[in-house]
């Protein structure tokens, strides 16, 4: 018996497929990383305060977490079941507020 820790290989409960066999990012993934890094830029040089650093190279993790593992509804944001995103990192409050007004929550771009 070989266990999968000792082949290195990064196992999510969803996808018992190994983490190298699973889809790749696509074309429509870079798209939404690239709207999101474009967007959390533009809230960090709107506000004339902050780094867009963070926000932006954290760009792939939030759409990931957002896009294919979190639940949400933006309809009724206090649903019991729904998870939360907390984010501790106030250099990358920018990805936080793209992300909400992208997903749909009321959040205009102007806030």
């Amino acid at each position: 018996f070989e266990s999968p820790l000792s082949q290195n290989i990064t196992r999510s409960p969803g996808n018992m497929e190994p983490a190298n066999k699973r889809n790749k990012v696509g074309a429509d993934d870079a798209k939404c990383i690239n709207a999101v890094r474009a967007l959390a830029a533009d809230v960090v040089q709107g506000a004339k305060s902050g780094h867009p650093g963070a926000p932006m190279g954290c760009a792939p993790i939030a759409h990931v977490l957002w896009g294919h593992e979190m639940n949400y509804n933006p309809k009724n944001p206090n649903f019991a079941n729904r998870d939360r995103f907390v984010l501790s990192n106030g250099h990358c409050c920018a990805l936080q507020y793209s992300m909400l007004h992208l997903t749909g929550y009321n959040l205009s771009v102007d806030d």
